[in-house]
């Protein structure tokens, strides 16, 4: 039961994300396609309540947010590495970047009324509004760039990735690492799921060519699962022994607790859960579905929130 299986969506930018690294790294894996808006039993039935694209499932353990979720991939297939040696640091600070202020500013662009309108063109009303209605409970206290001030900033951030492409083809060198899938899922979004909007990317053409060595990775080796039989496999399995790892409590909240965990902003749906584990990057919950068994849910420190269930 150690398949990589990646719960995802075709059009989901995050998942386009983790396809180019199981690329990257040579790695074959199972393709669950989910919906992308709600209703979605099948995966609540695995993750709880967290309802965010993708997610990684190995058995019984599940895997949220894909910045863990490139942890899990790196320790799986060390080579190439996603975080380069001297440049760590750096690297995950601009990943994290590119999956926050990036992401919002692209996607105020793509999704602008002109974006809305060619992304759903074709398609009843009633398509555009479902995706508006499931967004926006998502984003749920959130604020919003309007339009022209995301596009304004898209274009600024373009112009910055094409300088730190000056002569060198990758972000941080020779080779790509996290920060270049962090940074290009936003813009595959504008080029290739909706490409009316594509044309921000024209006065860039550095970023361009860049964007050409990335898609050129491809995805892996790439199978078909249904939910249906991503729920046996995890009803089939036992989650994974956790590591020995220092129990870092700032909460006051200890381990065997019954706990909630929630994104900070988008997507704030909690996993409720006992708390067997709390490292200095993780949290893990333990949790029991009748379908899908005892499972662990892992989560990452950064961006994640951790409260007590009190009786």
């Amino acid at each position: 039961m150690t398949d990589l299986i990646l719960h995802h969506y075709p059009s989901s930018p995050f998942s386009e994300k983790v396809r180019l690294i199981m690329g990257h790294k040579g790695l074959a894996w199972k393709s669950v396609v989910i919906p992308r808006i709600m209703p979605k039993p099948d995966v609540l039935a695995i993750t709880g309540g967290y309802r965010r694209t993708p997610f990684l499932q190995v058995g019984a353990d599940i895997y949220c947010d894909t910045a863990l979720i490139c942890d899990v991939l790196e320790h799986r297939q060390p080579t190439p590495t996603l975080y380069p040696e001297h440049q760590k640091g750096i690297a995950r600070v601009l990943a994290q970047w590119a999956d926050s202020t990036l992401f919002w500013a692209a996607m105020g662009h793509n999704l602008s009324p002109k974006g809305a309108a060619a992304l759903f063109a074709g398609q009843p009303p009633e398509a555009a509004q479902a995706f508006a209605a499931d967004r926006g409970a998502m984003r749920s206290g959130m604020a919003s760039l309007r339009p022209g001030d995301a596009t304004a900033a898209y274009r600024s951030y373009l112009r910055r990735i094409a300088n730190m492409l000056h002569e060198q083809p990758f972000l941080l060198g020779a080779a790509p690492c996290v920060a270049d899938f962090a940074a290009y899922h936003p813009l595959w979004f504008s080029r290739v799921v909706n490409p009316a909007m594509a044309g921000v990317l024209d006065a860039t053409p550095d970023v361009l060519a860049w964007m050409d060595r990335l898609a050129a990775i491809g995805h892996g080796q790439m199978d078909k699962l249904s939910s249906a039989d991503a729920i046996g496999h995890a009803a089939a399995a036992e989650p994974a022994p956790l590591p020995e790892e220092a129990f870092q409590d700032e909460h006051g909240i200890p381990l065997g607790s019954r706990v909630t965990v929630a994104a900070e902003s988008f997507g704030q749906e909690p996993t409720e859960g006992i708390l067997r584990a709390a490292s200095r990057t993780h949290y893990t919950l333990e949790r029991t579905d009748e379908r899908a068994g005892r499972l662990h849910v892992h989560f990452p420190r950064i961006g994640f929130v951790l409260r007590e269930v009190r009786a």
